[in-house]
């Protein structure tokens, strides 16, 4: 299981929308594996497919960043179903390291995905994992967190990437 390269802030396919998978006669294990694999490695909870360079819509997600068995959360073209109330809290993202802020996000999701054989199921979630759904479903829709940051915050991290940039340092 190789641990992949994370896309950073500034590569086009983080600013794509995703290509929904339809052809699960595929062997996507193998796809899944690194991308759990370069999740654990970063750390992370959660990585969307398109933060390796892959413009489909598969993400893993786990709460708990490997440290309990059975958390791992595998799906395809995962849809937000139902969200409600609301949590505010500190959020980040591989593909933007070393930056974060305080994010809305809905303190309660209903979200139907696929399993890689291509059956259908629904999850509740909530806290962390609420916040995780939305986050990588948010990679899928080619959104970072920061568009969901206060404007003076997401234009201070912009300027601050963009000058980073310049200078070949990201």
């Amino acid at each position: 299981m190789p641990v992949r390269n994370i896309l950073r802030y500034g590569a086009e396919p983080l600013s794509t929308v995703s290509v929904p998978i339809t052809d699960f006669s595929r062997d996507w294990q193998s796809l899944v594996d690194d991308m759990v694999a370069t999740m654990y490695a970063a750390p992370g909870v959660g990585l969307a497919a398109p933060q390796i360079g892959i413009n489909e819509r598969l993400i893993v997600i786990d709460i708990s960043a490997g440290d309990r068995e059975g958390e791992l959360i595998v799906m395809a073209n995962p849809e937000i179903l139902e969200a409600e109330g609301r949590q505010l809290a500190e959020e980040g993202c591989l593909s933007v390291p070393g930056y974060s802020g305080v994010t809305r996000r809905p303190a309660r999701v209903r979200v139907r995905g696929q399993r890689l054989d291509g059956s259908s199921f629904e999850m509740e979630a909530t806290g962390l994992l609420a916040r995780a759904f939305g986050h990588e479903v948010d990679h899928l829709d080619g959104r970072l967190f920061m568009e969901r940051l206060g404007a003076l915050k997401r234009d201070l991290i912009r300027r601050k990437l963009r000058r980073r940039i310049r200078r070949g340092d990201w």
